[in-house]
């Protein structure tokens, strides 16, 4: 486990810790990836258990859907963010380069669990996410900071795109635009959601230096094709 440096139970797990067999050795806990049912059912206990609290995980649709987990254990709909304001209820982010990013809100202590990947990060996920936590503000003046932690994800050395691609990212996220070390178009996700976060008034964003392609501890589907899926994980407290 990777703890995420918020001021509650949340963190970000590894390849470890599982029992799923090659290629999703070993804690895989993703159910669309080809993975043994009983398997992922048995390594997302275990992360329950970590977390110490049942866990809603999302189904990434790659674009802005935010649901709400009104319970604890809640099989949510299909969204690239969960939020909860349910002491006792934990939302999980599944990524292997995409970008997995939790969010508490000090005011009320809501959490959130986003999947940002490049589609979801150019369509506002980030935002809709923020937005969908303050709306459980519910209008009042509420003392207390939104807090962020950014996890690994595939860096922008080696998340090579076509240039066309690069442009249009950066078109709405100018800190995007990266190359990789052979000098060829890239973009990087993670510095262009962590500014993001920054503009729509996150105090403090802890951010992750560990890419998911280089990293043997983490699962990448841009480096191993089949392969499983880690989390991100925040529990409301």
């Amino acid at each position: 486990m990777i703890d995420a440096g918020l001021p509650i139970r949340a963190f970000f797990t590894t390849r470890d810790g599982g029992v799923s067999a090659p290629p999703y050795d070993s804690l895989n806990l993703a159910v669309h990836v080809g993975d043994e049912p009983h398997a992922v059912a048995t390594n997302r206990a275990r992360v329950a258990d970590a977390a110490g609290a049942p866990v809603s995980y999302l189904t990434a649709a790659h674009g802005i859907a935010v649901a709400r987990v009104d319970a604890p254990g809640q099989v949510p709909s299909t969204a690239d963010a969960l939020v909860t304001a349910v002491p006792g209820a934990a939302v999980a982010a599944i990524a292997a380069d995409c970008v997995p990013v939790l969010i508490l809100d000090e005011a009320t202590g809501a959490v959130a669990a986003v999947h940002a990947g490049r589609e979801g990060l150019f369509a506002g996920v980030i935002d809709a996410a923020i937005a969908e936590m303050l709306d459980l503000r519910r209008g009042r003046r509420a003392q207390g900071r939104m807090r962020a932690s950014i996890g690994p994800a595939i860096c922008g050395l080696c998340y090579e795109v076509p240039e066309d691609m690069r442009a249009r990212v950066a078109s709405r996220h100018p800190v995007a635009f990266a190359s990789t070390r052979a000098g060829t178009p890239a973009l990087d996700l993670p510095r262009a959601i962590e500014t993001r976060l920054s503009d729509l008034g996150a105090e403090r964003v802890v951010r992750s230096d560990e890419c998911t392609a280089e990293s043997s501890r983490l699962f990448s589907h841009r480096r191993d094709g089949v392969t499983g899926r880690f989390a991100g994980v925040a529990v409301c407290e």
